[in-house]
């Protein structure tokens, strides 16, 4: 039996993350559309995932999370100041709260919403066709039933990792979470070349997707450190030799582990900006004393 059958469930933005782990959960049967509910300002957006998936919608953020066990905040960073400010103080202390939102620590998190349990997870963009990957930490006061819920709703995304210590959720949002951002600039590189030697532009990308979606397979069916797959296909003075040196040549190597680590000091640098806005607003919020 699912974890999360007779779990109620809040999804506080409506965006395309929440509706698919709506989704994924409704379509695998774990979360019955009557233990859901959402919130989001449009009235459009609201009609539309009801009549879609058969789910509660609210107009507000604070009654949507009073109706469930699980909170999931889904909204855009730029909003998550104001709708912590919207749940200050209002959620019982059974409550989980699970948060995917980019940059916003769980210390924020706690000192935004006066709550403890709380679970940090960072999905990434192949998660809206179930094939994502997501990381996700929890505090001490999560309960292992808690837990299992998380597993189940990070689940319907694709593959979920469990760490114990934040900055490794962090290291991830570089790695895993920005990740396809650095595969799809290699990946239009790639077209942009086959377009340059004389293929059609579709083509050119049907030839890269393939290529691409094969060597990920090949890599995780074969298990096979990534040096020793590719010296399987590199014949001397042949050209993957050739291609290889050039690409060592531009540093291709070095580009990427600076780019990895760029986003990792970024992440860094949001997540302390949004703990000092919390810590703002908590002090001048007379239930945060």
């Amino acid at each position: 039996m699912s974890p999360l059958r007779t779990t109620t469930v809040s999804f506080l933005g409506a965006g395309a993350m929440a509706e698919s782990m709506i989704a994924g959960t409704l379509k695998r049967g774990l979360l019955p559309p009557e233990n859901v509910c959402i919130s989001h300002p449009r009235e459009d957006r609201r009609e539309e995932l009801r009549a879609r998936y058969g789910v509660h919608a609210e107009a507000s953020n604070a009654v949507a999370a009073d109706q469930t066990d699980v909170v999931v905040l889904t909204v855009k960073p730029q909003v998550l100041r104001s709708v912590l400010a919207e749940l200050r103080g209002n959620l019982k202390p059974e409550q989980m709260v699970m948060s995917i939102v980019a940059g916003a620590p769980i210390n924020a998190l706690a000192t935004g919403l006066l709550h403890s349990a709380i679970v940090r997870a960072m999905p990434n963009t192949p998660a809206q066709i179930g094939e994502g990957m997501t990381v996700w930490t929890a505090t001490p006061q999560v309960q292992e039933r808690q837990r299992q819920q998380v597993q189940a709703l990070l689940g319907s995304l694709g593959h979920e990792l469990h760490v114990e210590e934040e900055k490794l959720l962090d290291m991830a949002t570089a790695l895993s979470g920005t990740g396809p951002t650095y595969i799809f600039l290699v990946m239009e590189a790639l077209i942009d070349a086959g377009v340059h030697m004389g293929f059609s532009r579709r083509v050119a990308q049907e030839l890269v997707q393939q290529t691409m979606l094969g060597s990920v397979l090949f890599a995780r069916e074969t298990n096979k450190h990534p040096a020793e797959l590719r010296n399987m296909v590199t014949s001397p003075g042949g050209t993957s030799a050739e291609a290889i040196y050039q690409m060592e040549k531009g540093a291709l190597r070095t580009v990427l582990s600076k780019a990895v680590y760029a986003a990792y000091e970024r992440t860094q640098t949001l997540s302390a900006a949004a703990i000092r806005a919390v810590n703002e607003d908590s002090h001048r919020d007379p239930r945060g004393s």
